[in-house]
């Protein structure tokens, strides 16, 4: 009964990661680029919902979806501030500057919301689940949390296949000479890609703070298990980056639930290490083809 609440347990915070790559793999997949600040822009979202629910007491879905448009609001930032200079001279610069531009969201939000962890209450998050009179030992919130995570995935595929938006991006991602003849708007898909992005990070930021305290610096490292998940699932593949977050998500609890949390992070890291060193490419991922 231990192992299965830690692996349901691990399922969850499995998504999370799987979340957050998400957001790499959409901005990824379209401009080549990613935000290396993914973990402030999952902080941002659970920072927010707090403030509106506890601070200015408005109602939990209100607050819930204010503080998700105002991470996608931030996507658009880190984009136009910390991308797109840089980007459009073919430099590769962006890689310090999103990460320098989560550093001063990081403070920002320390010297506003203070360095003390606060707690975020919800119902999902109170009573554990009881199966035959037994305590599983979790809470409906981390049953619930990769069920949410595979739906976004699923809308992710969908979108990006059936959709105009998708089709665009799509375009974007084959050929982007070719799309902008076509008369696609390469900037605003790309801005869009950056919005959707830290949305995810958000979401899995909203879906978190309720299981853990809520602090400046709880992104930092969401954000780096997050990126070695989008690399292990294949960065290229949404479906993939889902998949191998529930897979790092369940090592890890197994590792912890077993052998003790001292040995979570070098046991987790290094099977990430073997499994790209057998499959450079990602779990999921494909070889690129390039012509020449």
């Amino acid at each position: 009964m231990l192992l299965l609440s830690a692996l349901i347990s691990g399922l969850g915070l499995g998504a999370m990661y799987g979340l957050m790559a998400l957001g790499f793999h959409v901005t990824y997949a379209v401009s080549g680029t990613v935000n290396f600040a993914q973990g402030s822009s999952m902080m941002l979202g659970a920072v927010l919902t707090f403030g509106f629910a506890q601070a200015l007491a408005w109602p939990m879905p209100l607050a819930i979806l204010l503080a998700l448009a105002l991470c996608a609001l931030y996507g658009l930032l880190v984009e136009f501030v910390a991308v797109r200079p840089f980007a459009s001279r073919g430099s590769d610069a962006w890689l310090m500057s999103t990460v320098a531009l989560g550093i001063v969201l990081d403070n920002l939000v320390m010297f506003s919301f203070g360095k003390e962890p606060r707690s975020l209450p919800s119902m999902l998050a109170q009573t554990p689940i009881e199966l035959g009179g037994l305590g599983l030992g979790v809470y409906p919130l981390q049953v619930l949390i990769p069920v949410i995570g595979l739906l976004l995935a699923a809308v992710l595929h969908f979108v990006a296949r059936r959709t105009r938006w998708g089709i665009a991006m799509l375009a974007v991602v084959q050929n982007r000479d070719a799309a902008r003849l076509m008369g696609i708007p390469i900037r605003r898909v790309v801005a869009a890609a950056f919005a959707l992005s830290t949305l995810f990070a958000g979401i899995a930021g909203v879906l978190i703070a309720p299981l853990m305290n809520v602090h400046a610096d709880m992104g930092t490292l969401f954000g780096l298990k997050a990126f070695a998940v989008a690399i292990l699932g294949g960065i290229s593949s949404a479906w993939g980056v889902m998949l191998a977050g529930l897979i790092f998500g369940g090592v890890e609890a197994i590792v912890t639930a077993t052998l003790g949390s001292g040995y979570t992070q070098i046991i987790s890291f290094s099977l990430v290490i073997a499994a790209l060193a057998l499959r450079p490419n990602g779990l999921f991922g494909r070889a690129e083809v390039r012509k020449v």
